[in-house]
């Protein structure tokens, strides 16, 4: 059994991989957020791939502000892209990243 087979959406998946190794063949380190997600939709466009851009997510919470959680990008309505330029994963973004697929 391929690698592939066992990925939920794995031609998608590739595609937005290499889309990832493209942008940093291209802008290399030491770039911030918004250039990395500017060179991602680029690419997007190009593959003409469906996404959203900071997709604003429905309130956590009651009382919550409106628009406070937001996503880089949701990808043909299947893959979420959360774009971090730091040098280490903290547990805030892992609990960031586990509150957005919840909602």
């Amino acid at each position: 059994m391929r690698i592939s087979n066992k990925l939920i959406y794995g031609e998608l998946s590739y595609k937005v991989n290499g889309i990832l190794f493209m942008v940093h063949n291209e802008l290399g380190r030491f770039r911030n957020e918004k250039e990395y997600c500017d060179a991602i939709e680029k690419y997007l466009k190009l593959f003409k791939l469906n996404y959203l851009r900071e997709k604003v997510l429905p309130p956590s919470f009651n009382g919550e502000k409106e628009g406070r959680n937001r996503i880089d990008f949701l990808i043909e309505d299947k893959i979420v892209l959360e774009v971090k330029t730091k040098r280490f994963l903290t547990r805030e973004d892992y609990f960031q990243a586990r509150r957005i697929l919840l909602l």
